[in-house]
């Protein structure tokens, strides 16, 4: 099974690495994103000293796990999303569903775009920059805990997207699902204690992406409790239980182009 995942990842990074020049306008748009999120760092920290207790490069960690969580949204999560959306509506999952491995996870991994990974690169930097500034505050603990929480994060994420579009075993046009995502995602930006409890709550149970790039955010900044990393690994259980859940449902309806 894991060879046969490596198999086709390794392929979808071949096929990537023809458009080398993909590379250099992917690097150039980060670029763009980061100088923006830190002129409007800038335009805040000049009127406040901090944020709803946030401070300058403590915002500067939230600001680094967006960018690698949008790099891995754009590099992983997006295209295999929009594929399926795609093979739902002409009926060519059955390529997908003829092959003897688990069709799921092949479908969560066989549309990787490479370059759009760059934003793996630059929020992780931003994040390296930030706990330098941060100082001594940052300790083993907090980065192990800031690991699990990516990964949570990660997995909560993908588990939404994935959810929203099997739907479309049921409702077969949801042609604008990444245009909608990105614009709710870009709430992820700030931390998700400093909107509202009503757009909170949507931000962490609804479209989780504030979960998903606040808590890791709050790991390295001496914010996160068990408490919260503990819902955090519930509510990734929960979403992928009910997109396993929700697949196989689908499958039961799904006709395809043979049939």
């Amino acid at each position: 099974m894991a060879g046969l995942v490596w198999r086709f990842l390794r392929v979808q990074v071949l096929n990537e690495l023809q458009y080398r020049a993909n590379f250099l306008v992917r690097l150039l748009n980060s670029a763009l994103s980061l100088v923006t999120g830190v002129a409007v760092l800038a335009l805040v920290f000049g009127e406040v000293d901090r944020l709803n207790g946030w401070s300058a490069g403590q915002l500067l960690v939230v600001m680094g796990v967006f960018t690698m969580m949008n790099g891995f949204v754009q590099m992983v999560v997006m295209p295999a999303a929009l594929k399926l959306l795609t093979d739902i509506q002409d009926g060519d999952l059955d390529h997908v569903l003829t092959k003897p491995v688990d069709a799921q996870l092949v479908v969560g991994v066989r549309a990787v775009q490479l370059w759009q990974g760059v934003d793996l690169l630059t929020g992780a930097g931003v994040v390296a920059v930030a706990v330098v500034w941060l100082g001594d505050g940052v300790g083993p603990l907090d980065l192990l805990a800031f690991a699990v929480s990516l990964v949570l994060g990660a997995v909560l994420v993908h588990s939404f997207l994935m959810i929203v579009t099997t739907t479309a075993f049921w409702f077969v046009r949801l042609d604008n699902v990444a245009e909608l995502f990105s614009g709710v995602y870009q709430a992820a930006r700030w931390p998700v204690g400093i909107y509202p409890g009503w757009l909170r709550a949507g931000l962490t149970f609804v479209v989780p992406v504030g979960l998903a790039v606040t808590v890791p955010a709050e790991a390295l900044t001496s914010r996160l409790t068990p408490q919260t990393l503990a819902a955090q690994a519930a509510l990734a259980l929960a979403l992928a239980l009910v997109g396993r859940a929700l697949w196989r449902a689908g499958l039961r309806r799904y006709s395809g182009a043979s049939s």
